[in-house]
């Protein structure tokens, strides 16, 4: 049975972020993706105009469907709207024991809409972070999570991934796209040590959904049996071309492309040939 990745997260109706993100994602990563929606939003390129929660019995419901029918190795979380929804989703994973959670603690769009409220990053902290195989945080996210201001450096974000990791996660990666260093620097903290993950620094427009896009990215390569530094750095190549790709849709800011390799043939045999070689010393 085809190894399922399971995106918990909000819906974007303009399909750059969030389960559709995600799901696009998944599938350009060679996985299978399931979904349980969260919350509706209505949003564009511009920004978000409105943003509800699902029903508690319809988010359980999609949780009982996917987990009791489908061979759910890994599950990635975004956006989770409410303490009830936080709690529901921990209840759910503590069931079910997926093989890997890779934690997106979602909290504001780009536009600067709050997505979650405060006691929302309690709860996600009390309930989700301990069970954690990796947070992916932003420093925005990072300084909420560990109450740390700024995190302006590569020393900044190891303080504050300690912080995060001191909640119970087996790992943190600190995304480093707000960073003051010349490339862009993710750092991975782990009770072991620390890590480095760079890429060129790309002064695109067209970024939206590139958290989304990341995280569901490292969490299709860990279905896949890759460890964690695999996974991450598979991910990373992946979101640094989606990225460089983005798509320039509607008057705002454009989501990355996930499916740039398939625009040529020779770019998908680029991305076959990195695919391949990253895949080098493990096997799904």
């Amino acid at each position: 049975m085809i190894a399922t990745t399971l995106t918990i997260a909000g819906s974007d109706s303009s399909g750059g972020a969030g389960i559709q993100a995600d799901l696009k994602a998944i599938a350009a990563n060679g996985g299978y993706g399931a979904s349980v929606i969260t919350a509706l939003t209505a949003q564009n390129t511009r920004g978000v105009a409105l943003a509800e929660p699902v029903s508690l019995d319809m988010l359980d419901a999609q949780l009982d469907s996917v987990f009791h029918d489908l061979d759910v190795r890994s599950v990635k979380t975004g956006m989770l709207p409410t303490p009830e929804v936080i709690t529901r989703v921990s209840r759910a994973l503590r069931a079910h024991n997926p093989r890997h959670f890779v934690l997106d603690p979602v909290m504001i769009s780009k536009s600067g809409f709050d997505l979650i409220p405060a006691e929302s990053v309690s709860a996600l902290v009390e309930h989700l972070l301990p069970l954690a195989t990796l947070v992916t945080p932003n420093t925005h996210e990072a300084r909420a999570l560990s109450g740390m201001n700024p995190i302006q450096t590569v020393e900044d974000a190891e303080a504050a991934g300690r912080s995060i990791l001191a909640g119970g996660a087996q790992a943190v990666l600190v995304k480093g796209g707000h960073l003051d260093h010349p490339e862009a620097v993710d750092l991975l903290v782990t009770p072991e040590g620390t890590e480095v993950f760079t890429a060129p620094r790309l002064d695109m427009t067209h970024t939206h959904g590139t958290g989304c896009t990341y995280a569901a990215a490292i969490a299709t390569w860990l279905s896949h049996g890759a460890s964690l530094t695999e996974a991450i750095r598979g991910a990373k190549v992946f979101v640094t071309e989606a990225i460089r790709h983005g798509l320039e849709v509607g008057h705002g800011i454009g989501p990355t492309d996930p499916f740039a390799f398939m625009r040529t043939p020779e770019a998908a045999a680029d991305w076959t040939q990195t695919i391949n070689a990253l895949r080098t010393g493990w096997r799904s």
